[in-house]
């Protein structure tokens, strides 16, 4: 018995090596390590990362929207100012310059006060993809908001308006379509880019489903359109969240320059209860599984704890004699 322990702890000691030893180790060499931010977004980040001929832009930008969102809004003025904005962020929202504007009916829920702050001020520095427009913010397919909305206590009650009216109550499914799914499918969740897939029904007696082709025509047009004004499409994100860790995940969501610079994906501005419920939606369909997994845990591991006894007394009955 005592033999078969020394063995045993010298297996556990060689594995606890290679674990934390070598994996944490090759990991480091092969992905970088980012820190986020906290979800704060007031520019450091931004400024960090910055060329030196875009630093000073960014501290004066940041440095603008710290002043406005000293301000105090008044919800009711800025619910009339919102109306230039529900002439795109609405149900029946169409492709505009490559992407459909998104709903915003649970803005004020999911996503940060500056963040939105500086979203109308100048959406492709608040995106944090100005690198995309070196002509002016002008030609950002959200651009022209920055002139209609420009001085700093019309924005002020905009978001006064969106915190106070778009928040309430939002599940995860509705935190992922409204952040997320304009630019990226689910297809465990049954969701493209223009929403939830319709139920539809094949002709009895050709087996065609012309409704439901008609609908995968219209996805193609819109995957094609976000394909050209990004460079290519973005990744369906049903597998996601068990592809890439948590840390990953919400670094990236947070400033996805940090992970992957120069690219074109826009920062998203999700507050701490928008992450949550984005991250919970993104496990729910990639990995529907893990609630019957925690389930039967405590079940196997009873079994392998039973099973070792008994093997235990079997092998102590089998070789009584022999010692």
């Amino acid at each position: 018995m005592n033999k078969e322990l020394k063995i045993l702890g010298v297996v556990a000691a060689f594995t606890l090596i290679l674990y934390w030893g070598v994996e944490p180790f090759a990991h480091s060499q092969m992905h970088k390590h980012v820190e986020g931010h906290n979800l704060v977004y007031d520019g450091t980040a931004d400024i960090e990362e910055a060329s030196k001929d875009k630093k000073e832009a960014k501290k004066k930008f940041w440095s603008e929207v710290k002043e406005i969102a000293k301000l105090k809004g008044d919800p009711v003025a800025g619910e009339a100012t919102y109306a230039m904005c529900a002439g795109c962020h609405n149900e029946n929202a169409t492709n505009m310059g490559g992407v459909t504007p998104p709903s915003l009916e649970h803005a004020g829920t999911i996503y940060d006060k500056n963040f939105l702050i500086a979203l109308i001020k100048d959406p492709a520095m608040a995106t944090n993809v100005d690198h995309k427009y070196p002509n002016g913010t002008m030609t950002h397919p959200m651009g022209s908001i920055s002139s209609m909305v420009s001085a700093p206590q019309d924005i002020a009650n905009v978001v006064a308006y969106l915190k106070a009216k778009k928040a309430g109550e939002v599940t995860p499914k509705e935190a992922f379509i409204e952040a997320c799914s304009r630019c990226h499918a689910n297809r465990y969740g049954k969701l493209t880019q223009l929403g939830e897939i319709p139920k539809t029904k094949s002709n009895i007696k050709t087996g065609q489903d012309i409704e439901r082709m008609k609908y995968d025509q219209k996805v193609a047009q819109e995957q094609n359109a976000l394909a050209d004004y990004l460079g290519k499409l973005p990744p369906d994100l049903s597998i996601i969240y068990r592809a890439r860790s948590e840390h990953f995940l919400e670094t990236f969501i947070e400033n996805p320059q940090s992970q992957l610079p120069g690219t074109a994906m826009p920062r998203t501005g999700l507050n701490h209860e928008g992450m949550e419920k984005v991250m919970e939606y993104l496990e729910e369909t990639g990995d529907p599984s893990a609630p019957a997994r925690a389930l039967a845990g405590p079940w196997v591991l009873g079994f392998f704890f039973i099973f070792t006894i008994l093997a235990y007394l079997w092998k102590q009955s089998q070789w009584r004699d022999l010692h």
